[in-house]
């Protein structure tokens, strides 16, 4: 056992002989972190406490020399931090964990012994080590729930329908064409006995659903009801359903709070989730660029009886105290006591509201208290131990048990997955403040070499790296990824990471600030953060580079065109014109609610919010990534950008296109790819050298 902090709170770690290490020794930092380093991380994500609370189900994901992607596999530790045990080795993905209500089997998804690689539900016990292939359904299941009391389980299934209009008979005359009408899919929801193994269908309308919730009692399910399986049916087009398994009775819930009364009409409907007794649904609307909202709906005798809109705010009332909802939406077990994950200052933690859906201006109250990032969490069977997956400043993530939920929590360390990178010489993380140019405050993580001193080393080159989103922020804690951060200030960079306006976690107003205002006000915040690190003596203004993903890419996008400080540029799969982007994305709502409207409502809006109306003013040598396949930004956006700086400008240039790649890079190689191209790109033009 020994002491450690989090978020400058005091935990006590408990780390078993199991792992390796019967205590985590405090070495000395001698190891120089190198893009190798990146392939030796485990990954933990999602973790599951046991109903009774002794132990704690937890996924790993990991590299493997032979494999392109990471595998994902299940653990065990208790909740003393001992016995750690694997519980799964097959290259199949496992993923999605539930316990049943004794505790004695953990359900699962899993790809393993699959034909056509679809998710299948597994199961095992723990105790004996036995494991059982759960269903052997055709084209896999899409997502699955077991029922109160372990005897039952729902799974949705997905069938090929056929457009009931004028031409189908044309389709099916010349089906090796392709349509922009086609088949899309239905939704199936089955039940199946655990004792006797039977199946059975549930009526219910006809449609696809993207999740589902049935209710503990096991009487109703909520379905989040969209057209078609396309990704931007479920903008504005979704709605809540509530069907009555017995009878087939369906009541849909009314939607003038998340649509007519809505910010935007494009918003996502999520995360439908029951209370135990069956008395409150609760799920959230994401509006791209204006906050998450959370809706609580209210049964009295099975029947639906209103629907609120939830206060998400702290403490005091005001702008600076509204939470940021960002997911894993949990009632907490024996109560009406709503839990989620929400940001504020760029650390991520538990919050409940008590009493959700009687109350609806009710305070958030903090569980998981400090400068902590919560990526996961789950409680007992009694909603009184707690288990959550958290990074710090000096660790990634890890399983932590935490101690009496509230602002008096300690921490209690379960896991240490990536116990070489205690000797790795880490980067020094700090949160920095600088001033808009409106006077509002805005914030980033500064990362810094490991043994840096301001006094005597002086001014470092920079790179600016741009988070996604822009409904996302950059968080205060340990990442190590492919888009700058460990890896650059380990070369000896300083590293600015700007929660521009539009971030989450900052207030309503500093994120809704960006509506109408791309391009323009979370630019002005980028360099004003620029022109603050080099006031204070850590920028070098002759050495500053820029990088970012998705949205990160297209402001890269945006700087370049608006200033040549910047002496070298990695832009990923950016958007270079808002038009196009509207035209040719799975979500165009997104562009939409940005830009005010639609392109023919809002040309000029769309033209000023496009970097390539500036591009002739873009002199800076320029790395650009994108997938072949992204549907995100796809790779036109790219190849605009390249050939504009190639053929036309005459500005130095490279194109990566990662093939059979989608928005994000999932492959090892392609990760790889990525490292070392822009550690060289952005080293050989910022710095004039090349390693």
């Amino acid at each position: 056992m020994f002491t450690a902090t989090l978020g400058g709170l005091t935990l006590v770690v408990a780390l078993g002989a199991a792992q390796g290490n019967a205590t985590l020794v405090q070495s000395a930092r001698t190891h120089d972190i190198t893009i190798d380093d990146y392939f030796t991380l485990a990954y933990v994500g999602a973790c599951e406490i046991r109903p009774d609370g002794s132990a704690v189900a937890f996924t790993e994901s990991r590299w493997s020399p032979d494999r392109e992607t990471r595998n994902r596999d299940i653990w065990l530790v208790n909740k003393h931090g001992e016995d750690l045990q694997r519980l799964t080795f097959d290259e199949a993905d496992d993923s999605n964990m539930s316990w049943s209500d004794d505790g004695e089997w953990l359900y699962f998804q899993s790809r393993r012994f699959t034909e056509n690689g679809g998710l299948q539900i597994w199961r095992l016990q723990p105790d004996t080590g036995t494991s059982q292939q759960v269903t052997r359904i055709k084209g896999g299941i899409r997502q699955y729930q077991l029922g109160d009391g372990t005897d039952k389980l729902y799974f949705l299934r997905s069938e090929d329908a056929e457009l009931d209009d004028r031409w189908q008979d044309l389709r099916n005359q010349f089906n090796d064409l392709n349509y922009g009408s086609d088949k899309g899919n239905e939704s199936e929801l089955w039940e199946l006995d655990l004792k006797t193994w039977r199946l059975k269908k549930i009526q219910t309308p006809k449609g696809f659903y993207q999740s589902f919730s049935v209710d503990p009692v096991g009487e109703k399910v909520a379905l989040v009801k969209v057209p078609d399986d396309q990704l931007i049916s479920h903008e504005g087009w979704s709605q809540v359903d509530v069907v009555e398994i017995l009878g087939g009775q369906v009541t849909t819930i009314p939607d003038a709070l998340w649509r007519a009364q809505g910010p935007s009409p494009y918003g996502w409907i999520e995360s439908p989730v029951w209370s135990d007794d069956g008395s409150r649904l609760a799920f959230t609307v994401d509006f791209d660029g204006y906050p998450q909202e959370v809706f609580v709906a209210t049964f009295e005798e099975s029947q639906f009886s209103d629907v609120q809109r939830l206060d998400r705010t702290i403490g005091e009332k005001g702008s600076d105290s509204e939470l940021t909802v960002s997911g894993q939406l949990t009632w907490r077990p024996k109560s009406h006591d709503l839990c989620f994950l929400a940001e504020s200052h760029a650390v991520q933690a538990l919050y409940q509201l008590k009493n959700a859906g009687q109350d609806p201006h009710a305070i958030a109250d903090v569980l998981t208290p400090g400068a902590v990032v919560i990526d996961s969490f789950s409680f007992d069977a009694n909603g009184l131990s707690l288990a959550v997956v958290t990074s710090g400043l000096l660790h990634f993530n890890d399983v932590f048990f935490v101690e009496d939920p509230g602002v008096d929590a300690t921490y209690r360390r379960l896991t240490n997955v990536n116990a070489h990178v205690d000797q790795w010489r880490l980067p020094q993380i700090k949160r920095v403040q600088w001033m808009g140019r409106d006077g509002v405050t805005v914030e980033g993580i500064l990362e810094l070499p490991p043994g840096y001193d301001q006094a005597s080393d002086g001014p470092l080159p920079m790179l600016v790296q741009l988070h996604g989103g822009p409904t996302s922020s950059s968080k205060y804690r340990l990442q190590y990824w492919i888009y700058g951060r460990t890896l650059f200030p380990a070369r000896g960079w300083a590293l600015l990471s700007p929660n521009y306006r539009g971030s989450t976690g900052y207030g309503d107003a500093f994120l809704i600030d960006l509506i109408e205002n791309e391009n323009d006000i979370e630019v002005s915040d980028i360099l004003a953060g620029v022109d603050a690190m080099i006031e204070r003596g850590i920028a070098d203004p002759d050495k500053l580079a820029v990088s970012g993903w998705s949205n990160g890419g297209y402001l890269t996008n945006c700087l370049i065109a608006k200033t040549d400080r910047f002496k070298a540029a990695s832009s990923g799969a950016g958007v270079f014109d808002m038009t196009m982007q509207w035209a040719v994305e799975d979500t165009p709502g997104h562009v939409i609610n940005y830009a005010g409207g639609l392109p023919w409502e809002r040309p000029d809006a769309m033209q000023q919010m496009s970097p390539l109306y500036d591009a002739d003013q873009i002199s800076t040598p320029t790395l650009i990534h994108c997938g072949a396949n992204d549907a995100r930004v796809p790779v036109v956006h790219s190849q605009a950008l390249h050939r504009a700086l190639s053929r036309y400008l005459d500005v130095p240039s490279e194109l990566v296109v990662y093939p059979k790649t989608e928005h994000g890079l999932r492959r090892r190689s392609d990760r790889e790819a990525k490292l070392e191209w822009d550690v060289q790109w952005l080293e050989e033009y910022t710095l004039g050298e090349q390693d």
